[in-house]
């Protein structure tokens, strides 16, 4: 298994489905209130949580997670990320000598790879950059399985920005053999080097399909995925990409293309009545708060498998 994880392509197809079937067992156990030997994964060890912007599911869930886990967690002040403070490099190097690793939720992807460059001993993981959220992915995917069993030859449409929560999808779902539809304006796409490293990865004969029109990207899909239209850190552009992308709501008409039991995502937090209508996010078919849920189950999996049998 990987030491670090900024990003699902750190983890090979099987180190995924390890790591989701550990996610599943996880959760069964914590649901009997069983205890587990990975109980004590994390017995003696400290864990940094550093985060540069606001979190619920993910502060909650880590927190949580690495308690459950055996460990003990600490909250690192944000201001330390300032290069006007001290040098990021120099941050990393005090930290190894004080905790074991250190989950990240931050700007600039570039931020993650200093820490790691800087600092060996720390195991580093990503809890969301403006280029990738994959302990998002991770709870996509144990949510996804838990409803089909298994992904290969699904089909799941994402319609909105191509933002760092798509590239993830993206990454995780071709890997475990399921096609992806991407539908965003033409200015708003996922980066050439996304959609090349998912070829790389898809596996079952999987592929990714860009559109422009959602109506088209939606039509037969087992899942329709929507995220917020403007991300921290965008907010002056907030006025502008509400207009781009009005015609980009999941609505019942939209969820209507799909096939008839086909689910719907969001990572949250939504914001109702732009990117979905309360009616979608609120109906039978919405999996938002199972994959809210599955962020707690995905990462302490993911945890146990960067500290598997090492000292």
């Amino acid at each position: 298994m990987p030491k670090h994880f900024q990003s699902i392509l750190d983890f090979t197809p099987d180190e995924l489905k390890y790591t989701l079937a550990l996610a599943g067992d996880l959760k069964n156990a914590r649901r009997a209130r069983l205890t587990t030997p990975h109980a004590v994964t994390l017995a003696g060890r400290t864990v940094g949580l550093l985060f540069e912007k606001p979190s619920l599911r993910t502060r909650v869930t880590f927190t949580i997670g690495i308690n459950e886990l055996g460990g003990s967690v600490v909250d690192i002040p944000s201001d330390v990320m300032h290069a006007d403070r001290e040098p990021l490099h120099d941050v990393a190097r005090n930290l190894e000598r004080w905790v074991d690793a250190v989950v990240i939720r931050t700007f600039a992807q570039a931020r993650l790879s200093i820490f790691i460059e800087s600092a060996p001993a720390l195991r580093i993981v990503n809890a969301l950059s403006d280029e990738e959220h994959p302990c998002q992915a991770l709870a996509d995917m144990q949510t996804l399985q838990e409803r089909w069993g298994s992904l290969t030859g699904r089909t799941l449409a994402f319609v909105g920005d191509g933002n760092n929560v798509a590239t993830s999808l993206v990454h995780a779902a071709l890997m475990l053999g399921a096609t992806v539809r991407i539908a965003t304006p033409k200015a708003f796409a996922l980066p050439p080097e996304v959609t090349a490293a998912a070829a790389k990865v898809a596996t079952g004969g999987a592929e990714l399909k860009q559109y422009v029109d959602p109506k088209e990207a939606v039509k037969g899909a087992d899942a329709v995925y929507t995220d917020v239209w403007t991300s921290m850190g965008q907010e002056v552009e907030y006025a502008e990409r509400t207009k781009i992308f009005s015609r980009y709501q999941v609505n019942e008409a939209l969820m209507a293309r799909a096939k008839p039991d086909a689910l719907f995502m969001h990572c949250l937090p939504a914001h109702r009545g732009q990117e979905v209508t309360d009616e979608v996010i609120e109906s039978p078919a919405s999996v938002a708060f199972d994959q809210a849920e599955n962020r707690l189950h995905a990462q302490k999996a993911m945890l146990v498998a960067l500290f598997k049998d090492r000292g």
